[in-house]
């Protein structure tokens, strides 16, 4: 088998933002100091990652464990929290280390003062994701979240609406909500909110896709960007698989000679995208 070489190259645009490079470093940090730290769900969507910080003390706890805690430090990680989080560390005397990205406060601002406003607020996103409940948290969660455009089909919304985008939705998926609810006949107030260091790479992964025979993206379940950024890689090149980790990887997936690309989420360590590299040279 001396000429089977399998050619494989990282994406180097892939890998951590700013936001979730910010919140790991601030919870390593104080893992330093304190051996341990609480930290407000999980800190990035991305389960290998997680068991590596957790090694490191790092305690993940869910928002109804949150009341019981006093006199502790607890991490806020880049999705945001909404109004009640920091309510609940202040009466139960919880130091917040916020880790929030300056991309999703910026918008929970935006949105808080549009509420403010008294203006009918929709917010394009996922139901239940970290960063919608924190958005919809400044609404007093009366916004109106919906993922699909179909989901409004039945809802009476007035004629005046304003439409914002959870930061990691895909930019073309954005554009085509808010022409539709345009030919829909509302007056649409639309806030691009989209994260630009998300939206830069659904431009810059299709070259890098169309470069390899076999592109593997590798992501957590759980991330949205993930699935978006996937589904780029996808429509560009048909042979992308999608593996969390490197278990999931199979040498049928490949032929003798292949170039492969290896491609990730935001919340895709690189120290993964560098073991399923050393994995796939393996075979």
């Amino acid at each position: 088998m001396g000429d089977y070489q399998l050619k494989v190259t990282i994406d180097q645009d892939s890998g951590f933002c700013f936001g979730v490079v910010y919140a790991i470093d601030m919870a390593e940090e104080i893992l330093e100091e304190d051996g341990y730290l609480y930290c407000l769900g999980d800190i990035v969507h991305n389960d290998e990652e997680v068991e590596r910080l957790k090694a490191k003390g790092l305690r993940i706890i869910e928002h109804d464990q949150l009341k019981d805690l006093h006199n502790e430090k607890v991490l806020i990680r880049a999705h945001g929290e909404a109004p009640d989080t920091y309510r609940t560390a202040l009466e139960n005397n919880i130091t917040l280390i916020d880790a929030s990205c300056p991309v999703v406060l910026k918008l929970q601002n935006r949105i808080k003062t549009s509420y403010d406003s008294n203006e009918k607020i929709l917010i394009f996103g996922k139901h239940g994701h970290a960063e919608v409940v924190g958005l919809q948290g400044q609404t007093n969660d009366e916004a109106i979240v919906f993922q699909d455009i179909a989901e409004l089909d039945n809802v009476e919304l007035p004629h005046n609406i304003t439409l914002y985008s959870q930061t990691t939705k895909s930019m073309d998926k954005f554009y085509s909500v808010k022409d539709e609810l345009i030919s829909r006949g509302y007056a649409l107030k639309a806030n691009d909110t989209i994260c630009r260091q998300v939206s830069n790479r659904d431009k810059d992964l299709p070259k890098f896709a169309t470069r390899f025979d076999k592109i593997v993206f590798v992501s957590g379940k759980k991330s949205s960007n993930g699935k978006v950024l996937y589904e780029v890689c996808r429509k560009h090149n048909p042979n992308t698989y999608f593996i969390s980790s490197t278990d999931e990887l199979d040498k049928n997936m490949f032929a003798p000679n292949d170039t492969i690309g290896i491609a990730g989420a935001t919340s895709t360590p690189m120290w993964l995208m560098q073991k399923v590299k050393a994995a796939i040279e393996s075979f």
